[in-house]
């Protein structure tokens, strides 16, 4: 039987001497119903069993205990959580903008390729958009060519996940990590 269903998961459960009701259905190791028992008989079975009665659903009636091995039931919920975590965080990878002129300087280009390489490492995506100002937007291939260009320099970390696309005044790429790394 699967007891991640609990009901007070974030609290303590009570366990063996904790528990102050006079009858309880009582759950074996194994998942199997051993019936409503006297709460000394329950402790009585569960100490014969070496492991500990965990009371599981302290609102029903009768109140239902499992007997289990209380600190291998703690350690494992903790594990799933810290999975659970992990999963979280690698789903919610982050999203960083670095906005580009058609006229951007040599230093700056530079700059901007380093400090997004630092983030494609950490295995963040990285979306490039060249702003087109005034009459800049008569010419679309050049902010083309600052984005390829900037692709080329990162190309050994990261690989071009949407090509340069126009949107507005805006032409934007989108780059994401190596998967080869």
């Amino acid at each position: 039987m699967e007891v991640s269903g609990i009901a007070n998961k974030g609290k303590e459960l009570y366990i063996n001497e904790q528990i102050r009701a006079k009858e309880v259905m009582v759950i074996g190791p194994n998942g199997e119903q051993l019936g409503i028992k006297n709460i000394k008989d329950a402790l009585t079975l569960a100490s014969y069993a070496g492991f500990d009665l965990v009371l599981i659903s302290p609102n029903a009636n009768p109140q239902v205990c499992k007997i289990m091995d209380y600190n291998k039931f703690k350690y494992e919920s903790k594990k799933k959580q810290k999975e659970n975590m992990k999963k979280q965080r690698e789903s919610n990878l982050e999203v960083k903008e670095y906005r580009l002129s058609v006229t951007i300087d040599k230093h700056d280009f530079d700059t901007k390729v380093r400090n997004s390489s630092k983030y494609l490492e950490k295995g963040h995506k990285v979306k490039v958009s060249v702003r087109f100002k005034g009459r800049e937007l008569a010419h679309p291939e050049l902010g083309r060519d600052v984005l390829m260009r900037f692709a080329e320099e990162v190309k050994d970390i990261a690989v071009i996940d949407s090509k340069p696309s126009l949107e507005g005044r805006f032409m934007t790429m989108m780059l994401i990590p190596n998967k080869e790394k």
